[in-house]
């Protein structure tokens, strides 16, 4: 029997005449016609094999001159970081101390911090496009708070080794010994590792499907979860959170210290307190120059402030630099063993 069937199918309305269709078959066609859209979304997910970073500047001639300056940055930061290692396993003495073990183990942290994404600042500087593959960039972000965590829970360490010889002297041999400095290290490299793989887990699942470009000289967690194609406000607040929590706990645990070890040296040795004062203020200063730039990216991760660029070459570059500089080449005992390490070294040869 012959009839004339009018349905609506994709918005426009189609006649039919002959058989009747069934209804099995419209519903067959429709599914599939509505499943292509998301097997298509679902494959251009997939889509972003590399990242475009924009790096420091756009200028021929600072990009130049930056590839010159940061070179040479790079190479004082990882030998004078290296010298220290080197100068604090050689000597026994030094070895055996809390402070330089601790110092030693920061020195070794300021060599990868310096090192996971400065070598590729320097060589995009003289390249036009700035690449980097999806698994470099995850691998940036995840070394950046492995180390980075890392170190904040260290310099906590240190500066609870000072309060603790300084305010507690006759105890600080039995308090820091061997196998509380072991611990200490090694409790800061877990919750770094902890921190890090947080946030990687989540960021290597997000689905990317372009735009792909990074607004910095290297993958971070606030950049690159924006370029996720949904909805991350929520999970980006959760998962930089951690990283406010982290630096701004640890940064407020050091200003506590060195707070407590001011007041010990001036009720308890008026003299000393000029001494305490400007050791401790350079500390100080380099611990800001390292959380500072950690507390305003990751408490106010989605503004757009263009200094934020300046704020990370802070913390990646001149903070690993400045670490030797102000906690051991002031220090008289590190020199002095550093010119016999020097002078073992001629009599070798």
């Amino acid at each position: 029997m012959f009839s004339k069937v009018s349905f609506k199918y994709s918005r426009y309305e189609i006649q039919i005449e002959g058989f009747a269709v069934s209804a099995l078959s419209i519903l067959t066609s429709d599914s599939e016609q509505n499943t292509k859209p998301e097997i298509m979304d679902l494959q251009n997910y997939s889509l972003v094999s590399e990242f475009v970073l924009h790096g420091l500047c756009t200028s021929k001639h600072l990009q130049i001159f930056f590839f010159i300056f940061f070179s040479g940055i790079y190479v004082a930061t990882v030998l004078g970081n290296l010298i220290i290692v080197v100068t604090v396993i050689s000597d026994p003495h030094l070895l055996s101390s809390p402070m330089y073990f601790l110092l030693g183990n920061l020195s070794f942290l300021d060599i990868w911090l310096a090192s996971f994404a400065t070598p590729k600042m320097i060589r995009d500087f003289l390249s036009d496009r700035k690449l980097i593959p999806f698994g470099g960039c995850m691998a940036q972000i995840f070394f950046l708070h492995f180390i980075g965590g890392a170190e904040m829970v260290l310099l906590v360490s240190m500066a609870y080794d000072r309060y603790v010889a300084i305010c507690k002297p006759l105890h600080y041999m039995t308090m820091m010994n061997q196998q509380t400095c072991i611990g200490l290290v090694l409790v800061s490299w877990v919750i770094g590792f902890v921190h890090s793989i947080s946030q990687v887990v989540f960021t290597v699942n997000l689905p990317y499907c372009g735009p792909s470009e990074v607004d910095s000289f290297f993958c971070d967690l606030p950049l690159v979860i924006k370029l996720a194609c949904m909805d991350t406000y929520v999970l980006g607040m959760l998962m930089i959170s951690d990283s406010g929590l982290l630096s701004m706990s640890c940064f407020l645990l050091l200003l506590i210290s060195y707070t407590a070890i001011l007041i010990a040296v001036r009720q308890h040795a008026p003299g000393g307190a000029s001494k305490a004062l400007s050791t401790c203020s350079a500390h100080i200063m380099v611990v800001t120059l390292f959380f500072g730039p950690c507390i305003f990216i990751y408490v106010w991760p989605f503004s757009r402030f263009s200094v934020d660029k300046l704020l990370s070459v802070f913390y990646t570059i001149f903070t690993p630099l400045l670490n030797p500089l102000i906690y051991t080449l002031r220090n008289k005992e590190m020199k002095i063993s550093m010119k016999k390490l020097r002078n073992r070294r001629v009599t070798f040869h």
